[in-house]
């Protein structure tokens, strides 16, 4: 996947101990369509659920699919405000 692709979010329900490439599978993704930096992140252990970030027109694809949730934004998270000097140790 490209750097600068935009991403969504999707989770998916798994078994315990699974991995990114059991979801790729699970949910019939190219690898290029995932963001394999991000991996597969267990976001809620009781339900198996898992998270990862794939291209938009993958979410979009995947949406409404059984075990499968999204897709959710996934937003570019830059600083607020001005820059801080660096030697500022507030």
């Amino acid at each position: 996947m490209a750097a600068d692709s935009p991403t969504v979010l999707i989770s998916v329900t798994l078994w315990p101990g699974a991995t990114l490439r059991d979801a790729v599978r699970r949910l019939r993704l190219a690898e290029d369509e995932v963001d394999t930096a991000y991996g597969l992140v267990l976001v809620d252990p009781a339900r198996h659920l898992y998270a990862l970030l794939v291209t938009q027109s993958a979410g979009e694809r995947l949406r409404g699919i059984p075990g499968a949730g999204g897709p959710y934004a996934n937003p570019r998270i830059e600083p607020f405000g001005p820059p801080r000097p660096e030697n500022d140790n507030d």
